[in-house]
């Protein structure tokens, strides 16, 4: 019998299916870490500037991703495909790294080692999601882009479901060990899958030999000749894209409101635990469950509106949507102690970082220049990360000092203000920026 050709190029929904089954295999461990294993400790009783530290040295590598753009862009001439070695190496890497996670026995006591075993793991998840974003620029039409991210961000929110839910379950009713494991597992098997799909017709699926092509594009693009960069050149001109006016303040609006959503999903979940009572496995359970579903629900309709409506539109009214929705959750804080009323936050705010990457991630992709696009997206999805990250380290730092409500009327100000320059700069043309030489 012979087997199904499995090329992204030339199928459609396999294209779905990849990218939805490769930001698992990246949610899967951003679940376990920063919210079955930091539910745990906060349980455990670390405090809110110790939980601030150990989610910003996770996410740490995810904050400088953006160095591995020029590798990733400047060497795609491996007779396997342009982007699918790099897809894989990274896999590999990640893959031995999350196996070291095995050998933390107490998450308390190895709290540092716990904290690096981590950071360790998410250098080479963070080379994997830089490779699978210029994969996908690389093989995806731009009408098909918000769908193919509404399969990628509810990827991404399974494997953050799984990470949250599945994993905490394994280690309040079985171990620590048992749950890393488990994650171990989930990533082989899945990268035995990535090793049977290629890019394009002829691609080999293993071979040490290099190959000059004119990559051949995606579905509805004209054909893209690839500069022969070298690395000054390179960097220079990618410089010169981030620089300009519009997608410097576009970015800046959108990186800002993933500051304040992860700012006030971490303050809001550490308070259910410490100040409310709730155990650790609710919490994670909770947002790992009702609020994947809900999410999933909204990233499958959000990735048609963007293609329906335009990322231009979905991203200012998501914008302005989140910021009402917490500074309207924010001032009725008295009601929090009623546990339907601080379920439906926990379950609603879960699903808002994933419509509002779907209506982002469109937009910062139309930013992006031609031969460049791998390391310019990278560097966007990279400051992102570290967004995430500023926003886990602030909320540590802030919410000792400062009530959890008081915290999400500041964070839907600023969400606030990140609709009003978006407004004032979305509709404008996009610049390009000239190549150096």
């Amino acid at each position: 019998m012979t087997l199904p050709t499995l090329t992204l190029s030339q199928r459609r929904s396999l294209r779905y299916g990849t990218f939805f089954y490769l930001y698992v295999m990246q949610g899967l461990p951003s679940g376990f870490a920063l919210t079955a294993v930091t539910n745990y400790l906060a349980a455990e009783g670390l405090t809110p500037q110790a939980l601030g530290s150990f989610g910003a040295i996770v996410g740490l590598p995810w904050g400088f991703k953006f160095v591995w753009g020029p590798f990733v862009d400047r060497l795609q001439a491996s007779a396997m495909g342009r982007r699918r070695p790099w897809v894989l190496a990274a896999q590999l890497m990640a893959l031995i790294a999350s196996v070291g996670i095995i050998f933390i026995r107490d998450p308390v006591s190895q709290f540092s080692a716990l904290a690096i075993a981590f950071s360790l793991h998410g250098v080479f998840a963070s080379l994997q999601d830089v490779s699978v974003d210029a994969l996908a620029i690389s093989t995806v039409a731009v009408a098909e882009r918000g769908r193919v991210n509404a399969f990628m961000k509810g990827g991404m929110v399974v494997g953050q479901a799984i990470g949250a839910a599945g994993l905490a379950y394994l280690i309040r009713n079985g171990s620590f060990q048992l749950a890393a494991i488990a994650q171990s597992v989930t990533l082989l098997a899945f990268t035995v899958l990535t090793f049977f799909i290629r890019e394009q017709p002829g691609d080999a699926f293993v071979s040490f030999k290099r190959r000059i092509v004119t990559p051949t594009p995606a579905p509805g693009k004209l054909p893209v000749t690839r500069p022969d960069w070298s690395f000054g050149p390179l960097l220079r001109t990618l410089l010169r894209a981030i620089l300009l006016p519009r997608p410097l303040l576009i970015f800046g609006a959108i990186a800002l409101v993933f500051i304040g959503e992860r700012l006030f999903q971490r303050a809001f979940n550490i308070h259910l635990i410490q100040q409310l009572g709730w155990t650790d496995t609710d919490v994670s359970v909770l947002s790992g469950t009702y609020g994947t579903l809900l999410a999933v629900l909204l990233a499958l309709l959000g990735g048609w509106l963007a293609d329906t409506v335009g990322a231009q539109r979905m991203l200012l009214g998501t914008t302005l949507g989140m910021a009402i929705l917490h500074i309207g959750y924010a001032l009725a804080a008295s009601s929090w102690n009623d546990p339907t009323v601080a379920t439906a936050g926990l379950v609603v705010r879960q699903s808002l970082e994933p419509i509002f990457s779907i209506a982002a991630l469109p937009m910062l992709m139309s930013l992006c220049q031609r031969g460049i696009e791998g390391s310019q997206f990278a560097f966007y999805m990279a400051i992102s990360n570290q967004a995430d990250v500023i926003g886990i380290f602030l909320a540590g730092q802030l919410q000792p000092m400062i009530t959890t409500s008081t915290l999400g009327i500041g964070c839907g100000v600023a969400m606030l203000v990140a609709a009003v320059v978006l407004r004032k700069t979305v509709h404008q043309p996009n610049a390009q920026a000239s190549p150096a030489s």
